[in-house]
């Protein structure tokens, strides 16, 4: 093999692993972030768990991203230690369904249907399918989908070429007298837990010995062991991802070391404990792409079905490799917020939904946080006041949190639809901060009105009784449709506002008139203009996070063009829920006396 053989090889390497990436990655785009959710749901036993983790590895094609995954929600505390064992077995099985397509490569014959299940055969037709929908492709569903395609199409085409450069080597007996070197199981071992440990992927291990089988230098009995070792080797990617995590973090990689080397040791002792009895006959034969992949299944399998009874033991076995402390025992300050962990990151659409979870609550703390405000106006205690404070603080941290994560989120390469919710998303927690910061307005005002015995006049009271009732169901109404996606909701938001700055404009006009008459003082009526701004930027808050929402579904809305079709009386139906709206909250002509 001289230097261009090598070269190739080389290439040939790296074409197979960047497509393995880019396959995985857009499988993992596509499916939006469902599939973790998947994972974080349905985890209610031992055997769902397992069938969960190979169901989704097999989807996006990587049990080190799955394992990661698993480490960051019991990181967050989404799951338990005892759910994730369950998943990490599976995600072991589902990673031999890239073996299985790997060892298409390795189909021989004459006759065109098989010729035509070769990877060189319908691959370059995969390739330009794909090219078209990811260059022609309107959606991010399609373009996915193309990448798919072409990452497979690469994926194959790397394989190909790997073995195709590595065939002459067969002749070579140097070569031939290294790999062989490999039949001893300690060595073996060793060296498919280094490989795999190097490239942080079980998958593309298993497939570049598939791709060196082709020389012929392999058997059965000198790829289990580096099989073994390779199943250890994809640990790695697990433990790093952990070093930064808490305790249970840890023990989530520990049990994915364990159940791996406990595995690798029973499958060993029984293997060469039947072979010296036995004599197993295919031991010394030649294995192929195939045969790579059966046992690579066959031990996975087996592995699990061994040790699922008893992810109990494995579970005490974390625990006395990493003890519990007193500290994890005492709450976690900020506990809810350890959802946004940076290994969500790598999968936007999951981070997307932890994210918006979190700014749920927020929806409903600012929600609850400026109705209380409004309470003090009619009935102060300092105890609600100080509730107030506390929950405009909490809603401070919930928008500092969320923002940060998702500014960080948007560094990564989102698809158009996630870098959509992501923008949606900053603009809503930022409204839903500045509703908390006028609810502590709203209290500044009602303490000065208590302070100095100030209070309202009855006709005052009752108009201001009909601004904060339509106040709080402009809020309710945009509160209900950020929370539950509901763009029914969020179109009747726009015309409540309208009626909201008309009642701004009219209860500000008739103070100045009782203010003219001697009916009120200067001071109260200051106070009152106070309140009646802040609840008129309430409701322009509130407007902001119905249109987004409504830009969700129309993503060619431009926000201040549709506010102002609106209000330029272009749109029948916004016309007649202004009406309906007016005659809801409307203040009567005898109050004008």
């Amino acid at each position: 093999m001289d230097i261009f053989g090598i070269l190739t090889l080389i290439g040939g390497l790296a074409l197979f692993l960047y497509g393995m990436s880019v396959m995985g990655g857009s499988l993992e785009k596509l499916s939006g972030g469902k599939l973790e959710m998947i994972l974080e749901r349905l985890t209610s036993n031992p055997i769902k768990a397992v069938l969960l983790g190979a169901g989704v590895t097999a989807v996006i094609q990587s049990s080190s991203a799955t394992t990661v995954m698993v480490v960051g929600f019991v990181n967050s505390g989404i799951m338990k230690l005892s759910q994730a064992i369950g998943i990490i077995m599976g995600a072991n099985v589902g990673t031999t369904i890239t073996s299985w397509i790997l060892s298409l490569t390795g189909i021989q014959g004459e006759s065109i249907i098989v010729k035509f299940f070769k990877p060189s055969s319908f691959s370059p037709i995969l390739a330009l399918i794909g090219i078209i929908l990811y260059m022609a492709g309107k959606n991010d569903r399609k373009k996915n989908i193309g990448e798919i395609l072409l990452g497979f199409a690469v994926l194959m085409f790397g394989m190909e070429t790997m073995s195709n450069s590595v065939k002459p080597l067969a002749e070579v007996p140097e070569f031939v007298n290294i790999l062989t070197m490999f039949s001893n199981p300690v060595l073996g071992v060793i060296v498919g837990a280094i490989l795999t440990a190097v490239i942080q992927s079980s998958s593309a291990s298993v497939g570049i010995l598939q791709a060196l089988s082709v020389t012929g230098a392999f058997t059965y009995g000198s790829v289990i062991p580096i099989i073994m070792g390779q199943n250890i080797g994809t640990c790695v990617t697990a433990m790093i991802s952990s070093l930064g995590g808490n305790k249970s973090a840890k023990r989530t990689a520990i049990v994915h070391l364990y159940f791996n080397i406990i595995g690798a040791v029973f499958f060993m002792v029984v293997y060469y404990g039947l072979n010296a009895i036995v004599h197993f006959g295919f031991a010394n034969e030649v294995v192929g792409a195939a045969g790579i992949a059966l046992i690579h299944s066959v031990f996975n399998i087996i592995t699990t079905l061994v040790l699922l009874p008893f992810t109990k033991v494995l579970e005490k076995l974390a625990y006395l490799t990493i003890p519990a402390s007193e500290d994890e025992k005492e709450p976690v300050e900020d506990e809810e917020f350890l959802i946004l962990d940076n290994r969500f990151l790598k999968t936007p659409g999951f981070a997307i939904e932890q994210c918006r979870n979190l700014a749920n609550n927020m929806a409903e703390l600012s929600r609850e946080c400026f109705i209380k405000s409004m309470h003090t106006l009619t009935q102060y205690t300092k105890e609600e006041a100080e509730e107030v404070i506390a929950l405009e603080n909490r809603i401070d941290i919930y928008e500092d949190k969320i923002s940060v994560y998702l500014t960080k989120l948007s560094s990564y390469n989102l698809a158009y639809q996630d870098s959509q919710n992501v923008s949606t998303l900053l603009h809503c927690i930022t409204d839903l901060e500045r509703i908390s910061d006028h609810a502590v307005n709203i209290v500044e005002s009602a303490q000065e009105m208590v302070k100095k015995d100030l209070h309202f006049s009855r006709k005052a009271q009752e108009e201001m009784q009909i601004y904060s009732s339509a106040v709080e169901d402009i809020l309710d109404r945009a509160v209900n449709s950020f929370i539950h996606t509901d763009e029914k909701q969020a179109l009747l938001v726009e015309p409540l506002e309208e009626v909201i700055d008309g009642l701004n404009k009219s209860v500000k006009k008739r103070h100045i008139k009782r203010l003219r008459k001697g009916k009120c003082t200067i001071e109260l009526g200051l106070i009152l203009s106070d309140i009646a701004t802040n609840y008129e930027r309430v409701a322009d808050h509130c407007s902001n996070i119905a249109v987004c929402l409504i830009q969700i579904q129309d993503t060619e809305l431009e926000a201040h063009r549709y506010v102002n079709h609106l209000r330029e009386g272009e749109d029948v139906t916004f016309e007649k829920q202004v009406e309906l709206f007016e005659e809801k909250y409307h203040l009567s002509k005898e109050k004008e006396k």
